[in-house]
């Protein structure tokens, strides 16, 4: 059973949800799809996927509205949509991890990451810019490369929301903390899957020394939600 919280974000000028499954363990953040809200991943099954997990209290499972996703699905201008992505990294950052901690009871534990598709690409951003508070990132079926959406658009927002982008140049304090902490990038090889958008992250990883691994599964895991059922609790138990 989830608990929820809602508020108005003055970041991104909009109602965030923030949902919550399990009373202890190790906090996940997991994100939606694109088009995803904070529910997402118990309706689509996610949850009782992972209630071994939650039921043994190894996990607490929170989950976010896809803000930024749903603004590149709507065909919002691409500036805009831009502009939201690295706004909704300041929220996640500012407004969301301290909701966590204070349900956690504790201002210093540490986040691990999750998503799938889009939510994969979140998965890896906010554990990029922010190695303090995540601690890893488990990305499935990673959807990485917004060159489509962006339709030749191009701003600052985009470049420092984007591990794509700013990874290859990153250096400092950053990066010596990117590099004790660790990456999963996983997917599936059958219908609609992508196994080179992982593969060409874990190259980025790779190049500036941050530990990563990439695993490719079979035909028989195609783009869907029957995939992360298997991945998720998998990578959480070796990583938990």
């Amino acid at each position: 059973m989830s608990i929820d919280r809602l508020w108005h974000s003055e970041r991104l000028n909009q109602v965030i949800n923030l949902a919550r499954w399990g009373e202890i363990g190790v906090p996940v953040l997991v994100f939606p799809t694109a088009g995803g809200d904070a529910w997402e991943i118990e309706d689509r099954g996610l949850i009782g996927a992972l209630s071994p997990l939650l039921a043994a209290g190894q996990i607490k499972v929170y989950s976010v509205d896809s803000i930024s996703g749903q603004s590149w699905l709507r065909h919002d201008p691409p500036q805009h949509s831009m502009w939201l992505q690295n706004q909704f990294d300041a929220c996640i950052r500012e407004e969301v991890v301290p909701a966590i901690r204070a349900d956690c009871n504790s201002d210093s534990i540490e986040i691990i990451s999750a998503g799938a598709s889009v939510g994969a690409f979140w998965a890896i951003e906010v554990l990029s810019r922010h190695p303090d508070v995540f601690k890893g990132a488990i990305a499935m079926s990673g959807t990485f490369d917004f060159t489509e959406w962006r339709a030749g658009e191009w701003s600052d927002d985009f470049y420092f929301s984007s591990p794509l982008d700013f990874l290859p140049n990153l250096e400092g304090e950053t990066l010596d903390r990117l590099r004790s902490r660790y990456v999963v990038l996983a997917s599936g090889a059958g219908d609609f899957e992508d196994p080179n958008e992982s593969w060409r992250m874990a190259k980025i990883l790779g190049a500036k020394g941050i530990p990563n691994r990439v695993d490719i599964w079979s035909k028989d895991h195609p783009h869907d939600w029957a995939t992360w059922h298997e991945m998720l609790p998998l990578y959480l138990d070796d990583l938990v």
